[in-house]
């Protein structure tokens, strides 16, 4: 017989990968479709990517398509190169040296994918498999350079800014690399190319003071701007390599001296070539207006703008280490000197351009590097002696008027932008906190805020000085008005430092109420920074929300529509009132008489707000209202409620404001408690929503946290007055239990929370699939959620009737789940234990059902009842030893004592030994009293209160109805003794009497043992 035959292997058709390459470079969007989809198959056979690549860097190919095939190849291709099946050691081979060869490349995006590909291979390959990558790389710099120079190299141009591309490429990916060998081999690339990257830097550099605005316009002044930027851009990321390495980690200490050297040699190049941008543009008097001159500016900023990136990255690297760096005082002053000189200029030479004189983002670096060297001049040291090396008062109360004359100050752009765009005006002014860094107003208020802290003795007399003298003045002009803006904002930024000096409570009543009533239409501006203001000042607690003038002046911001306010005022009042909301010492009962136009203004003004975004920020501010408002909010739920399902439906896949939506609802709830039980309508659909698909993926936390909310803060399933009810979410946790393992947890404490609500109810409607839901879960779960699980079955066991659940239980094969994990005896022995306490509840609920459930189990396995018995009683014995908790231990006791009332002999078979012996261990561990005859409460000296036993959702209607079950737990208000003692009894009466229980079960047992269980039956155990 012939062996079958095998499947030979696919093979690449050039001819085809090329055609198909050039569908995905095409115009047409149904052959970009198909060929795309075609061409991720063929990059499934070996030698695809080979000859994808060998596409892209033949010349003679139409441009389109090699750039096509160079995207293709570095988007795929390297996160497959450990394949081997796919690329083959003479592939890789192939495609390392064919890397190489497109050092040449004219084309700027098929070079700049090719130095993405040489850094992720080498990433893999270097040194071991690409021994020569860095030597052939620095080889055609090295080459490129002479023959630039010496003119014997047309092309040199050319290969030395590709080449220098690609080395920025590599160095960018070994300078994150964090493992051990990838370190190594950083510091060997160092040690290599800093030197001869710094000999090539000062020749390149050398020609730029030569640079006048005749020569801006030519090609070569393009080109040695270009080549100086790429040049420094690779050494500064091996001086940022080395410094970090010599302060950060301690090691690579050899090249600190060499970085010394570098950032000193850098300090004085940056201030030389930023004197020589700032000349040149101020000679051209007008941005040039010829394509090359304005690359040639461009470029130049560019690279004063790398050297305040490299000392950025090296001070926030270690800001202690930098200010001891040779120069950097003097760099840091240079660069607050063209922060000053700025202002001496006319305002449009501050510009978010690189055709100005002094672009923001240079100015910002200048910044931002004064502020964080600051500490280095303070009049005291960390350590508390004075420091010789301090800012004048001259020095730092200039600066301070700098801040707030010029910087500070709400600019034309600034207004025409609050004009254009309100909402979006605001929110960009609430993300100040990531943006400080990156535009000049927040920029210049940290710096205000760092000179404050460094230097209070000049600072705070300063500003509390033009605090006084502007304070009282009517500003009617709008220079003025945006002065005072600026003062204000001072203000609010230095408050803590100012609350000593100010009374800022005092300012609040004779001066903010009555700025705040102001209609000239130029006064938004201050409105809306007194609103900003009196939430800052809350926030730093320099004064209190217990204030109702304060509230008069926030909500009459809030609701004002009149002339004189807008909505960037209504806006910035909104999220001021969350601020003093969620101060720590707000009362709410001051608030009290200002809670319902609060209310209804942020409602209404949810309504008005166009993007989604700023719907967001009002509603995160209502929910705050709401929650600590508390019951207050009860009366105007309905104003509250109404807009929602609109709101819902508007936001469509906007998920950040559907979960802020959910949140009002949930703090609506967590508020009125009981009284939220009409919220139940409004409350399914939200949630049926979010189980939907995409709609899971971004809500479903938020929706259970709503849903947990709901059912705690309950007090019945039903809806009212026939709507929708929270028993008609029963099916959806049902299904979330057996399929969403992943917050199993949450999905069962829900389930709880319906168990306490009507345990009944839900068992009549739901209880085969819900046990067999039960049974899907538990197992796959992990042992932590199987006792949450086990732990929500033997609450439903304890408080719903037997009747309700026990077909259920083996309908739904959980029953046989369980005995089959106790008989393999293969799962974690706290899994084990847990199914013992389930099968004790079923016991001590129902001995007779208990009996049923062995019974059909033995029947449905066709096995015999022996069978079935025999792992249960050596798990309830073999597992006692691992139950340290008193209760639990007691709960085992009475389900085995159950079980030894029913007569049936394997259980008898043990009594004994085993069980007497568990009941004598019971007994030694818990000490129990009732006295008058068994009408006070039992008294539990192994007990713990319910408090320390259960501490989540405290103050909620759940909490009480869990208190409830746990004091009347049968373990809780049953005597053992008295328990065991009345199951001997019926144990003799199902055995025909005492004296055949004794004969049949008990005659073997030691008579000490038996000694001690009649001892302790009767009370006379010591």
């Amino acid at each position: 017989m012939s062996p079958p035959a095998q499947t030979a292997p696919a093979t690449i058709s050039p001819e085809e990968l090329y055609n198909v390459v050039s569908g995905a470079a095409s115009q047409n969007p149904a052959q970009v479709q198909a060929s795309t989809a075609r061409l991720k198959e063929l990059l499934e056979i070996p030698g695809a990517y080979d000859l994808l690549q060998e596409v892209a860097a033949t010349k003679s190919v139409p441009l389109q398509v090699r750039q096509q095939a160079i995207i293709q190849f570095k988007n795929a291709a390297t996160g497959h190169w450990r394949s081997r099946k796919l690329f083959p050691p003479e592939h890789k081979a192939r495609i390392r040296l064919r890397c190489l060869t497109l050092l040449d490349e004219p084309d700027d995006i098929i070079s700049e994918c090719n130095a993405l590909v040489v850094a992720k291979i080498a990433r893999q390959d270097y040194p071991v498999s690409w021994p020569d990558l860095i030597s052939h790389i620095i080889g055609v710099i090295n080459a490129s350079m002479e023959g630039r120079y010496s003119g014997s190299a047309p092309n040199a141009t050319l290969l030395l800014r590709r080449s220098l591309q690609v080395l920025n490429a590599v160095l960018k990916e070994y300078a994150a690399y964090k493992m051990l060998t990838g370190v190594k081999t950083m510091g060997q690339l160092v040690q290599d190319l800093r030197l001869p990257l710094q000999a090539h830097y000062a020749r390149i550099a050398s020609v730029l003071p030569s640079l006048t605005p005749s020569t801006l316009n030519e090609v070569s002044t393009v080109e040695n701007l270009l080549l100086a930027h790429l040049t420094f851009k690779c050494l500064s990321r091996l001086v940022f390599w080395a410094y970090h390495r010599c302060t950060c980690c301690n090691d690579f200490k050899d090249f600190e001296p060499w970085v010394n050297e570098v950032f000193q040699n850098s300090a004085v190049q940056l201030q030389a070539i930023s004197e020589l941008r700032i000349n040149l543009v101020m000679a051209l008097g007008s941005p040039p207006t010829d394509p090359v001159s304005q690359r040639a500016l461009d470029l130049l900023t560019r690279h004063v703008r790398i050297f305040g990136k490299l000392f950025r990255r090296m001070q926030r690297d270690s800001t202690a280490h930098f200010v001891t760096l040779p120069m950097c005082g003097d760099l840091v002053l240079y660069y607050w000197s063209k922060v000053v000189q700025a202002t001496t200029g006319p305002p449009d030479q501050i510009a978010d351009s690189s055709q100005v004189a002094f672009p923001v983002r240079f100015l910002v670096q200048g910044m931002a590097l004064f502020r964080d060297s600051l500490a280095q001049w303070a009049p005291k040291k960390k350590d508390g002696s004075q420091n010789d090396k301090v800012l004048s008062k001259e020095f730092v109360e200039d600066a301070v008027k700098i801040l707030v004359t010029r910087f500070i100050p709400l600019n034309p752009s600034d207004l025409e932008g609050w004009m254009e765009d309100p909402e979006e005006w605001v929110n960009t002014e609430e993300k100040e906190n990531d943006q400080w860094e990156y535009e000049l107003r927040p920029c210049a208020e940290r710096v205000l805020m760092t000179l404050a802290s460094q230097y209070p003795q000049y600072v705070q007399p300063l500003i509390e000085l033009t605090f006084h003298q502007i304070v009282g003045q009517k500003s009617t002009d709008l220079p003025a008005i945006i002065q005072k803006e600026a003062l204000y904002c001072a203000v609010g930024r230095c408050a803590i430092r100012l609350k000593e000096s100010i009374s800022f409570q005092e300012w609040l009543e004779t001066t903010l109420v009555a700025e705040a009533q102001i209609t000239d239409h130029n006064y938004a501006i201050v409105k809306r920074r007194i609103a900003w203001l009196l939430g800052k000042l809350v926030s730093d607690e320099c004064l209190t929300a217990n204030n109702p003038q304060l509230w008069q002046v926030l909500v009459h911001l809030l609701q004002d529509q009149g002339p004189g306010s807008d909505a960037v005022v209504r806006l910035t009042a909104a999220i001021a009132i969350r601020e003093c909301v969620d101060s720590l010492k707000f009362d709410a009962d001051i608030f009290a008489p200002f809670l319902p136009t609060v209310v209804q203004s942020l409602v209404q003004l949810t309504a008005d707000a166009d993007t989604l975004e700023s719907k967001r920020r009002i509603t995160d501010s209502l929910n705050t209202v709401i929650q600590r408002a508390e019951g207050r909010i009860v009366p105007l739920m309905g104003v509250v409620v109404e807009p929602i399902p609109q709101l819902w439906t508007a936001a469509a896949e906007d998920w950040l404001f559907k979960a802020c939506l959910l949140g009002t609802v949930t703090q609506l709830v967590e508020a009125a408690k009981e009284q939220a039980n009409s919220l139940s309508a409004l409350i399914v659909p939200l949630v049926r929503d979010c189980f939907n698909s995409p709609a899971q993926m971004h809500l479903d936390e938020d929706a259970f946290i709503l849903w947990q909310s709901a059912l705690r803060n309950t007090t019945t399933i039903d809806g009212t007055n026939g709507t929708l009810g929270l028993i008609d979410l029963v099916p959806l946790i049902i299904q979330q239990l057996s399929s969403n393992l992943e917050v199993l947890g949450t999905i069962v404490h829900i389930i709880e929370s319906y168990f306490l609500l009507d345990a009944p109810r839900i068992l009549q409607l739901y209880a085969v699939d819900l046990l067999r839901a039960f049974n899907t879960a538990i197992n796959e779960a992990v042992n932590t959620n199987i006792k949450q699980m086990t732990t929500a079955l033997c609450l439903l066991f304890q408080i719903a009737p037997p009747g309700l659940w026990g077909e259920a239980l083996h309908v739904s094969g959980l029953f046989a789940t369980i005995v089959k994990g106790l008989d393999e005896d293969k799962l974690p022995t706290p899994v084990l234990t847990e199914y013992i306490y389930v099968l004790g509840r079923i016991a001590l609920a129902d001995r007779q059902l208990f009996l049923q459930l062995v019974s059909v189990t033995a029947a449905a396995q066709n096995v015999k009842e022996e069978l079935v018995w025999e792992p249960i009683l050596n798990q309830w014995w073999n597992r006692f030893d691992n139950m340290s908790e008193p209760r639990l231990r007691k709960l085992t006791a009475m389900g085995i004592a159950s079980l030894v009332s029913t007569g049936r002999p394997e259980v008898l078979d043990r009594l004994s030994t085993e069980v007497c012996n568990l009941w004598i261990d019971v007994f030694g561990d818990i000490k129990e009293a009732q006295s008058n005859g068994g009408d006070d409460p039992l008294t539990l000296y192994w007990d713990k209160p319910f408090e320390e036993v259960y501490t989540e959702s405290e103050g909620t209607p759940e909490y009480e109805r869990r208190k409830a079950v746990f004091e009347n737990d049968p373990v809780r208000t049953t005597p053992l003794t008295g328990f065991i003692a009345a199951r001997l009894r019926e144990a003799e009466i199902a055995c025909g009497g005492g004296a055949q229980l004794h004969a049949q079960y008990l005659s073997k047992a030691e008579p000490l043992l038996l000694k001690q269980i009649n001892d302790a039956l009767n009370g006379t155990l010591p």
